[in-house]
Parts: C-alpha cells; structure tokens; sequence
C-alpha cells in the first residue's frame, strides 16, 4: 500500500522560508517521479514542481527561482524548500508520485502553508 506523507507546513510573514518534506512508501520509487502540487480555498490544484528520478526538475513560473525541489532516493523523500515566500503562496501542498509514462495517481494528505502578509 502506497502512502506518502507531508510535513513542514505553517504560518510564516512574507518574504520567510519553508521547507516542506514528504516521505513514500509501500514499494520501490526510485524510477517515479516525485512532485508537488497546491490548492488554495477555492480554486483547482495546480501544479508547483516535479523531480525526476535522474534529477530533471520542473516548476511551474509562479514559483521558479523562489522555490527548490529535491530528492533523496535512498529515503524516499522529496523535499520542497520555499523561500521569498508570498501571501499568494497560502495553500494546501500536496506530495505526489507517478511512474515513468504514468500519472500522479498516489497523493498525500495534504500540508498546510500560510502566508502572512
């Protein structure tokens, strides 16, 4: 059984720093990506960034240059660090695995970040 779990979330002012972690487990995923996604109240859930299982990283332009994904393979975890945080920032983040060619069908439940401004 997959599971994948969050932490690291909280109130932060802006222009502060988070670091977000998310352990997997329930079978191997070193091949897997391993991304972030968030939802504020109210509307969808967008896509923050992804990681590869050789490294090849994606983010989406609201966060790039502000925001750093990571892995760690041997811990299977993935790690989102945030920094110049913004008020718009305030979501539910959500940790996420897809196999190679597959779709992000295994999710986490969800840590909350809030922005203050």
């Amino acid at each position: 059984q997959v599971q994948l779990v969050e932490s690291g979330g909280g109130l932060v002012q802006a222009g502060g720093s988070l670091r977000l972690s998310c352990v997997a487990s329930g079978r191997p995923f070193g091949t897997y990506f391993m991304g972030w996604f968030r939802q504020a109240p109210g509307k969808d859930r967008d896509f923050v960034a992804e990681i590869g299982w050789s490294g090849r990283i994606s983010y989406s332009d609201s966060v790039k240059g502000r925001f750093t994904i990571s892995r760690d393979n041997a811990k299977n975890t993935v790690y989102l660090q945030m920094n110049s945080l913004k008020p718009e920032d305030t979501a539910a983040y959500y940790c996420a695995v897809k196999p190679p060619g597959g779709k992000y069908d295994y999710w986490g439940q969800g840590t909350q970040v809030t922005v203050s401004s």
